[in-house]
């Protein structure tokens, strides 16, 4: 049988047990299972959480797999839900995860509680519709975008997402390792907040390549 002091070993090195088992009485909702949401389920899902959602209604498509690192080539056409929560059922066996194959308005009616909620999704509308939610329910959620070799990351709690101008737009393309970069920081925000470590919140950072080839981080404080 696993021990979970074995499994955890690493993390309860950083932060004792105590803190570590605040972890596993923790649920928290994934929206997008695509590239950030299978960086962020492979984060956050072997990190010792109790709980996680996961809402996608896609299904695996082959340019998909280069940046979506839950998926194979055996894999397409298959829900990426499904997908996603058998990888993470395979590598940790102290987690309860269910699979939503629904769009986000569906998922939303069910009225599911939450300690925090990760923006996994790409497009404006739905991002806007989560923090309606989160502001309704008085969860917080950690918005994360990427675009060729940037990206953007902020923790919502009070701060209110009508500062972005809300329009349908398509990324231009994506870097694999941006998608898994701008997803770790938003698992190490989720993190620290879900085992009751300082954050900032309501501090948006923007992440960049300048045509150097430098990596540049900008912060803003978001008006609240």
């Amino acid at each position: 049988m696993i021990k979970r002091e074995d499994y955890f070993n690493r993390q309860i090195q950083l932060w004792q047990e105590n803190r570590q088992n605040l972890l596993q009485n923790k649920k928290i909702a994934i929206i997008g299972a695509g590239g950030l949401g299978c960086s962020l389920a492979y984060s956050l899902g072997t990190s010792g959480i109790g709980n996680i959602d996961i809402v996608d209604f896609d299904t695996v498509s082959l340019h998909n797999i280069h940046r979506q690192i839950a998926f194979t080539l055996k894999d397409e056409n298959r829900p990426k839900v499904e997908v996603v929560i058998e990888v993470l059922k395979s590598k940790n066996p102290f987690l309860d995860t269910n699979a939503y194959c629904m769009n986000f308005e569906e998922f939303r009616v069910l009225n599911n509680k939450y300690d925090l909620i990760l923006d996994a999704t790409d497009n404006l509308y739905t991002r806007e519709n989560i923090d309606k939610y989160a502001k309704d329910t008085d969860t917080p959620w950690i918005y994360g975008s990427v675009e060729e070799f940037n990206g953007q990351v902020c923790f919502f709690d009070k701060a209110s997402f009508e500062i972005f101008n809300i329009s349908e737009h398509k990324p231009a393309g994506i870097t694999a390792p941006m998608v898994m970069h701008i997803a770790s920081l938003q698992a190490n925000l989720a993190l620290r907040y879900l085992a009751n470590l300082p954050i900032v919140k309501d501090k948006l950072y923007y992440l960049y390549f300048n045509s150097e080839g430098e990596l540049i981080t900008q912060k803003f404080n978001m008006p609240i």
